[in-house]
């Protein structure tokens, strides 16, 4: 099958990521996935949820957004704000990013991670994870060097992509052409162990089988390898 960029079937798009991007984040990095570019910053308050004060254990969370012309129309900002898939984003992120982090050793401090769309071609969501984590291990080692904290309170590094089925092809890194036109779409978040966090996977036409998940689970796989790799050359040592 002949991919619109020109890519093979279990080819990512080119992924580069900037870091320290923004001048006054703890943590930031502009991360690219061919046409799809999100701006991901971590913030650091000496605070905690109301439901975590003197639990001696930290917090993390995440916004999601969209610019107005980060589409092929523009997004009005209060709806886009508003929106359920929004809200889904915000979670996944939050949840995919806690999912590495020892909030005992982070003790009581909130990370806020801000994902801002400035161009979306597919994999928005993904890409938002994969800078997330980058913007958060930033963040953390600055406190780590400031003396705030003995240890960078990270267990492993965690990633993102998409993978789907169009027409007989299964395809790793959907753009928004492919996704709009894929029988299968799946979003899935690993760390670097080979286990999962999430998957998310809906047939938009026909049900798929579990041969079919199984392979797309294999080629999302190799494709988080991949994108690891590339947040490891973009961090140092983490020593996690």
């Amino acid at each position: 099958m002949n991919r619109i960029d020109g890519r093979t079937p279990n080819e990512l798009r080119k992924v580069k990521i900037t870091k320290n991007y923004i001048k006054h984040a703890e943590g930031s990095c502009l991360i690219e996935f061919g046409e799809t570019r999100v701006i991901c910053t971590a913030s650091i308050e000496e605070n905690v949820p109301p439901f975590l004060r003197n639990s001696g254990t930290g917090w993390v969370t995440a916004e999601y957004g969209m610019l107005p012309r980060s589409t092929l129309t523009r997004i009005k900002r209060d709806k886009a704000a508003e929106s359920g898939r929004t809200h889904e984003i915000q979670r996944l992120i939050g949840r995919s990013l806690r999912a590495v982090v020892d909030m005992a050793q982070l003790k009581e401090r909130t990370v806020k991670i801000d994902c801002d769309v400035i161009q979306a071609d597919g994999g928005t969501r993904t890409a938002s994870i994969t800078g997330g984590f980058v913007a958060l291990a930033l963040a953390l080692k600055k406190i780590k060097k400031q003396g705030l904290i003995t240890k960078i309170p990270l267990t492993d590094y965690v990633a993102a992509v998409s993978v789907g089925i169009l027409g007989d092809t299964a395809l790793l890194d959907l753009n928004y052409h492919e996704d709009s036109k894929a029988d299968i779409d799946m979003n899935v978040v690993m760390v670097s162990q080979g286990r999962f966090i999430e998957v998310q996977g809906t047939a938009e036409r026909n049900s798929f089988s579990k041969k079919q998940m199984d392979g797309l689970l294999t080629l999302a796989q190799n494709g988080i390898e991949e994108l690891m790799m590339i947040q490891k050359k973009t961090l140092g040592e983490l020593d996690i």
